[in-house]
């Protein structure tokens, strides 16, 4: 069973549909028991980092994300879900966010004909040692929507990075904590392999 959490953001149902072409049992879900007694938890979706914290808090979900991960079983973040891991962003100040992982979220600097929020797909150098992206090619393409990117503090979490206007560190690894901040589920095939590749854990 892998559940997806449910804090009212955008996004969400697509990731479910992409999970239930691959045949997985998927529940939307913001209930303390069935999050944790998942085999798997995914926290998806777009929007702003400070109302999503606001939403996290607000269900008291903060401590159960923090309870699951503790566990050791597979937690997977997807674009506004990488963000809200790290400690803080630039798009809300003063805002503190999961802190689950070490890094600072920062804003796209625009420029040079690049347009914020970045949309669409490009490609990303990945990490030989990764287990999320086995069997994804090297500079595989994937779909990115957003307008802040991932500084992270360990190099060593960074999973695959991306190249737009700055380096962005488009998806990291540690332990049993994964996210992409770019969308396996509108990535095509190799999204999906993405995604059967966080399954199969």
């Amino acid at each position: 069973m892998i559940a997806m959490i449910d804090y009212d953001a955008g996004n969400i149902k697509s990731v479910e549909k992409a999970l239930q072409f691959l045949k997985q049992d998927v529940i939307l879900t913001r209930d303390r028991e069935e999050i944790l007694a998942a085999d798997r938890v995914i926290l998806p979706g777009v929007g702003c980092f400070g109302d999503a914290m606001e939403k996290l808090r607000g269900y008291g979900l903060e401590p159960v994300i923090h309870e699951y991960v503790e566990s050791g079983r597979p937690f997977l973040g997807i674009c506004l879900g990488l963000q809200l891991l790290f400690e803080e962003s630039e798009e809300s100040p003063g805002v503190r966010g999961l802190g689950l992982l070490e890094g600072k979220i920062r804003k796209i600097p625009e420029g040079e004909g690049r347009k914020v929020p970045q949309i669409g797909w490009n490609d990303i150098s990945l990490n030989p040692a990764s287990r999320l992206f086995a069997g994804v090619p090297d500079h595989s393409y994937v779909y990115f929507v957003h307008s802040f990117y991932l500084d992270a503090k360990n190099r060593e979490e960074v999973a695959a990075t991306t190249e737009y206007g700055v380096r962005i560190d488009a998806a990291v690894e540690a332990g049993n904590v994964y996210a992409c901040q770019f969308h396996p589920e509108k990535s095509s095939d190799v999204g999906l392999k993405i995604l059967t590749n966080f399954v199969n854990l």
